[in-house]
């Protein structure tokens, strides 16, 4: 009975431990969504206010994170750039679905030459490299957090879209779809009813993991001057405008650069958990 109980607090133990990563990481995130919600009253300066006599000021009791080149307050920055970057990845991963789960359910669903023209176009997208084709489409749309966003749901389509297509020639060959073919299902109310919510499942999961990639790549756009413009706050371009200070503060690259890896490892670590927890296989591990 001893030996019961020890193996149940040790599983219970190494359970709770396991799960850590996860308690932090949302606890993280749910942060960010409250400093975004309250940016204006928790930011102890405005986003955009000029100090000239306080230029590369390190940290201080004035200035916690100390300020950048045209002595504006980091932290304020900071957490002003929160809401935009957290914008930009839903914006992105929106994008992506509306229109890759509709091309993926029609592709797979339909088959034929249909099928072949639209995994035929799905395969030119994915060949190409993913930050070069979302400049390329940002440079059609023009500059801005919106435009660069959807450029890289545009770009994030192809992976979404040929998931739920693998998804939905599963499903349609499924017994119940062909049951529900039997009693005179109609085309959409088989799509609908029978295989989207079957097939949907995957593609949450790839959704949550897709997250972390758009924050990166909306940074990478700001940083390349495409994304968010000045003089909005943006983790990207804070990260770039302090590389050219990198020689006399070095420090000016530690705020952007951490918030965009713990926010991104944040999302990575959510998206594994949705994973398993969904996947039955993966439950026994």
């Amino acid at each position: 009975m001893t030996m019961v109980r020890s193996a149940l607090a040790t599983a219970g133990s190494s359970l709770r431990l396991r799960d850590v990563p996860v308690y932090l990481s949302a606890a993280f995130l749910l942060l960010l969504v409250l400093l975004s919600v309250f940016a204006p009253f928790v930011a102890p300066y405005s986003p955009t206010d000029q100090d000239m006599k306080a230029v590369l000021v390190p940290a201080s009791a004035e200035h916690f994170l100390g300020t950048d080149d045209l002595g504006r307050d980091v932290l304020s920055r900071l957490i002003h750039g929160a809401p935009l970057t957290l914008m930009g990845s839903f914006i992105a991963v929106g994008v992506a679905c509306l229109i890759g789960v509709p091309v993926g359910l029609i592709a797979g669903f339909t088959g034929g030459w249909v099928d072949a023209v639209i995994s035929r176009a799905i395969d030119t997208m994915l060949s190409f490299p993913a930050i070069v084709l979302a400049i390329a489409v940002t440079g059609v749309l023009g500059v801005g957090l919106v435009n660069s966003m959807i450029a890289i749901g545009i770009v994030f389509s192809p992976t979404i879209a040929r998931l739920m297509r693998g998804q939905t020639l599963i499903g349609r060959n499924a017994l119940y779809v062909a049951a529900a073919r039997c009693f005179g299902a109609s085309q959409f109310r088989l799509l609908a009813v029978h295989v989207l919510p079957n097939a949907i499942q995957p593609v949450i999961v790839q959704v949550t993991l897709l997250l972390p990639t758009a924050l990166l790549a909306e940074a990478s756009l700001s940083f390349l001057g495409l994304g968010v413009q000045p003089p909005q706050p943006s983790w990207g371009a804070m990260l770039s405008r302090s590389f050219f200070y990198a020689g006399i503060a070095p420090s000016q690259m530690y705020a952007p650069g951490l918030a965009i890896l713990f926010t991104a490892l944040s999302f990575n670590t959510l998206g594994e958990y949705i994973r398993v927890r969904l996947d039955p296989t993966m439950k026994s591990r």
